[in-house]
């Protein structure tokens, strides 16, 4: 059945392990952001995370459709900024799980195609095509990729966040605390010299 469709989620070292419940309700985008890239290079396995472009596949949902079921104390968390996205990850190997805001409130994750790749439910079976492409001025090379599917991706996060915030879902998550909402551990924040090496290609050294 359709309601119970859920799709596996795993680190490159299967430490980490869980699922992504009602993936048709979910908003899958492709981002070319900057940042993205440079979480990407700050991992250590760019290729496997975007491609020649800085391309990445980004699945949109709630938290509350995660959850981990082994492995969930390899959880850890980045920002590039203090004030950027938390950007969280498997420490165990280092793979992408995915991007949050900075309160639960705002009830939202961009889980990044990494940790979802399987070869018995391919992404298109569980969650769709693709339906929008953003940031592409950041992509790699010429031409750049045509922005589409914006006020898509814009609605359905309004809609989606608005309706956790009235019906509670927003406190059902694994990133933040139920009891305080605090974060389920401290994020390392990059510093000015950290970030410019990641996202420029520039050394203090």
């Amino acid at each position: 059945m359709e309601g119970t469709m859920k799709h596996p989620l795993q680190c490159r070292c299967g430490h980490l392990k869980g699922f992504v419940d009602k993936p048709q309700t979910a908003n899958r985008v492709v981002c070319y952001c900057s940042d993205c890239q440079a979480f990407a290079q700050w991992l250590g396995h760019e290729s496997d995370i975007i491609d020649e472009r800085g391309r990445s596949d980004v699945i949109q949902t709630l938290p509350r459709n995660v959850t981990f079921t082994q492995g969930a104390e390899s959880l850890q968390c980045m920002r590039l900024t203090s004030k950027g996205l938390l950007r969280w990850y498997a420490a165990c190997c280092r793979t992408p799980i995915g991007n949050t805001l900075h309160s639960p409130k705002l009830s939202f994750i961009g889980l990044v195609h990494t940790c979802l790749e399987s070869p018995t439910q391919p992404l298109d079976a569980s969650f769709g095509p693709v339906r929008a492409w953003v940031n592409t001025k950041s992509a790699k090379g010429q031409p750049k990729p045509k922005t589409r599917g914006v006020s898509t991706v814009v609605f359905w996060f309004f809609a989606t966040t608005a309706k956790a915030r009235i019906n509670g879902d927003y406190k059902r998550t694994p990133f933040f605390h139920a009891d305080t909402g605090a974060l389920i551990v401290r994020p390392q924040v990059l510093s000015a010299e950290e970030l410019a090496k990641v996202k420029f290609g520039i050394s203090g050294d």
